[in-house]
């Protein structure tokens, strides 16, 4: 789904369910104020749960598609066919049409704090070979072994690891039962016991 397409539809009196899988860090400090906030990670470990939930036409919204693309592929696979990906994520949507965003405290991106955190490990490892002894050489080995490892697997421990830094903690992380909560209850089915889900 495009900004322009978003846009119109929130003006409508039929807005889609807007969830926005991005970190709650990331969600503070930039977002689509009628959007709700699941992580990708929550997403993934409650996604039959909130399948249930998805009847109705759904957005999934992230920094700048590709979190909302492995969402999309999540819950296709718990049989969710209502959900479209917001194209080029709050990014565009911020770009585009900034009357529907809302900006917060500020934070870097998670994608750009594992990009600074890799890039001065190799860095360091690289002019450590040189300066210091060729075996600190072997932190820049680690760290490529590390991304391909993390691109191989559709995973980040560095990610997962950044988040629980004290600049990336928020007042209350989200829960699947705080977006259920939430939620418009025209868009629920029937809200499952959440806690036999986990």
């Amino acid at each position: 789904m495009s900004p322009t397409e978003l846009a119109e539809k929130l003006r409508s009196q039929q807005a889609p369910l807007l969830v926005d899988v991005r970190t709650p860090a990331e969600y503070e400090s930039l977002r689509v104020p009628e959007s709700h906030n699941v992580p990708l990670d929550l997403l993934q470990r409650h996604r039959d749960t909130l399948a249930e939930q998805f009847a109705d036409e759904v957005v999934l919204i992230c920094q700048t598609g590709n979190r909302a693309n492995q969402a999309l592929q999540h819950l296709n696979a718990a049989g969710v066919n209502t959900a479209r990906v917001l194209e080029g994520g709050v990014v565009a949507m911020e770009a585009q049409h900034r009357q529907h965003t809302s900006r917060g405290k500020q934070r870097w991106a998670m994608d750009r704090q594992v990009r600074m955190v890799a890039g001065s490990l190799v860095l360091t490892g690289f002019l450590g070979g040189k300066l210091i002894s060729s075996k600190v050489g072997y932190l820049a080995g680690a760290i490529g072994a590390g991304l391909t490892f993390s691109a191989l697997t559709d995973s980040c421990a560095m990610a997962a690891a950044l988040n629980k830094m004290p600049w990336n903690k928020v007042e209350a992380d989200p829960t699947v039962e705080k977006f259920l909560a939430e939620i418009p209850q025209s868009l629920q089915v029937g809200v499952p016991n959440v806690k036999a889900s986990r």
